[in-house]
């Protein structure tokens, strides 16, 4: 219970005291008086969002949002028009937003994935070539006439787009190997690695390097990697810019091992390094290689002699300086070898080694990081073998083993390890998202000292009210975040996570479902709607 100051008239009654500018009318008294909280509230009003347009992004997502309130939304120009992607948008609003010619609420509607194929024709011939190109990016499992418009849209970044897709027909896509921009042919032949052998055949021999570098590479967009006709490997081989990825599909001679090992470019000799008719002699060459990526390759073949395996292992760890140490006179050519030795550290503990999968057992206790990393993805291993890669040391093997063997995961283990969890890049993943942790584990670490494990507490459902309020106020925003949609927040707290100094808590507590209709009307009001 708190109190206010209020101004008593001589009749018995009062108004709350405003801080300066009035003066008492004839007889009345200040007293204090008993004030409850919600009726505090009441008085104060509901605080006002810092990032409004924000909120009204995150208000656009909202499921719960009535057909009347997306129609005012609708009318909104400030923000990225997130209210035209809703799947529920009907015919007249559709059009409404396109007769707006607003940019944002546009590109938003061409994204849309349920739109209507007569407002998707609409879009495919508005004059901004960016809305064309959201609509390439959006329009999926679309009418194979706006496919056919798109492919012949003037603006090659539409044509992009669309070589990146999987739901066209084959003989659409075709098409896209004579257009006349480099990069959308080399876009589709990176991201279209099972088309036919004529279309491979086209881009393999294309004229331009680019595009015959995207079409026989060591790396392409989807999977499986597509293998060239034979009759062209020896051609591939012989073109600089084709060559790396035109290692694996020869046939390694002795003679060709030799002459590749000796390539000026280290991702020849890298492919090179890996290929399983490597001569022995060649390998050893290999091993001594002055570049640390070809070493890796020869680090993880089976036919590596153990004393090899050791040696470069070494070799690589201690001869490893931070980027961040680098001196400052090192030329261009030095700076992309201490780059390359960078990645080839990160590369011993990531390289997933298959022949190591395939016989797990000789490799859970290795003393190299990768060899446990690929045993861990075994999803055979003996039960034994499975508790010890579930305490194993670093955290990927960890995190591994326990995507491969959820079911041996209980709900301690499950908690270490997401607790241990320390990804090798940035990512919003994490093992909690696989692995069951129980309502009585999340109700305790609503109280966790980690803001990290705080904010895996609101996956309960049934959070106590008290605890989802506390929550509402932890001083780490991520946990706030985690919160706001959660449906037991109080309506006052839900309020004041509107408001919240962090953008990206009040544009989620502006999503969620359970944001009473007076809340979303007044933020609405609050922007003009």
């Amino acid at each position: 219970m708190t109190s206010e100051r209020r101004q008593v008239a001589p009749h018995g009654d009062s108004y709350p005291a405003i801080c300066g500018g009035w003066t008492c009318p004839a007889g009345a008294r200040l007293v204090t008086v008993p004030v409850g909280r919600e009726e505090q509230r009441m008085a104060v009003g509901p605080p006002m969002p810092v990032h409004l347009t924000q909120v009204l992004d995150g208000l656009a997502e909202n499921p719960a949002l009535p057909a009347g309130l997306i129609r005012r939304l609708m009318r909104y120009r400030r923000g990225h028009g997130h209210v035209a992607m809703r799947a529920d948008l009907t015919p007249d609003m559709i059009e409404e937003i396109l007769a707006s010619d607003h940019y944002w609420l546009l590109h938003s509607l061409a994204l849309n994935r349920r739109l209507p194929h007569a407002a998707r024709m609409r879009l495919a011939a508005h004059p901004d070539a960016a809305i064309r190109a959201a609509l390439a990016v959006g329009a999926q499992d679309s009418s194979r006439d706006l496919y056919q418009r798109l492919l012949d849209d003037p603006d090659p970044q539409v044509r992009k787009y669309l070589a990146e897709r999987d739901d066209l027909s084959a003989d659409l896509l075709a098409r896209l190997v004579q257009d006349p921009d480099p990069t959308v042919r080399a876009t589709l032949a990176r991201w279209w690695t099972q088309a036919p052998e004529a279309v491979r055949r086209a881009l393999l021999t294309d004229h331009v390097d680019e595009v015959r570098a995207a079409a026989c590479s060591t790396y392409y967009a989807r999977l499986p990697h597509p293998t060239p006709p034979p009759d062209l490997v020896a051609g591939l081989l012989a073109d600089p810019v084709t060559r790396a990825g035109a290692v694996r599909h020869a046939v390694l001679t002795p003679e060709l091992a030799a002459r590749l090992a000796g390539d000026p470019d280290y991702q020849v000799r890298r492919q090179v390094a890996e290929h399983p008719q490597l001569p022995p002699s060649v390998r050893d060459l290999l091993a001594e290689d002055p570049s640390a990526n070809v070493r890796v390759g020869v680090f993880g073949r089976q036919d590596t002699p153990e004393p090899v395996r050791h040696r470069i292992y070494t070799d690589i760890q201690q001869g490893h300086l931070p980027l961040t140490d680098l001196p400052d006179e090192l030329d261009d050519v030095a700076l992309l070898q201490h780059i390359e030795d960078h990645v080839a550290v990160a590369e011993l503990r990531h390289l997933c080694l298959d022949w190591v999968t395939a016989n797990p057992l000789p490799y859970v206790t290795s003393p190299y990081t990768c060899f446990r990393r690929s045993a861990a993805r075994n999803r055979t291993l003996p039960t034994d073998a499975v508790l010890r890669l579930f305490d194993d040391q670093d955290s990927g093997v960890r995190t591994t083993m326990a995507t491969h063997a959820p079911h041996l995961v209980d709900p301690t283990t499950a908690e270490r390890i997401d607790r241990e969890f320390r990804p090798d890049k940035k990512t919003a993943w994490r093992p909690a998202d696989l692995l069951t942790l129980p309502p009585h584990t999340l109700r305790r670490l609503a109280s966790d000292p980690d803001p990290r494990m705080r904010c895996l507490a609101p996956r309960d459902p049934d959070l106590p009210v008290e605890t989802a309020e506390h929550l509402a106020t932890d001083p780490d925003s991520t946990v706030r975040r985690a919160v706001a949609g959660h449906p037991r927040l109080p309506v006052h707290v839900r309020r004041a996570l509107l408001a919240d100094p962090a953008e990206h808590v009040a544009k989620a507590a502006a999503a969620a479902a359970a944001l009473p209709f007076d809340d979303m009307d007044r933020l609405l009001a609050l922007a003009g709607l």
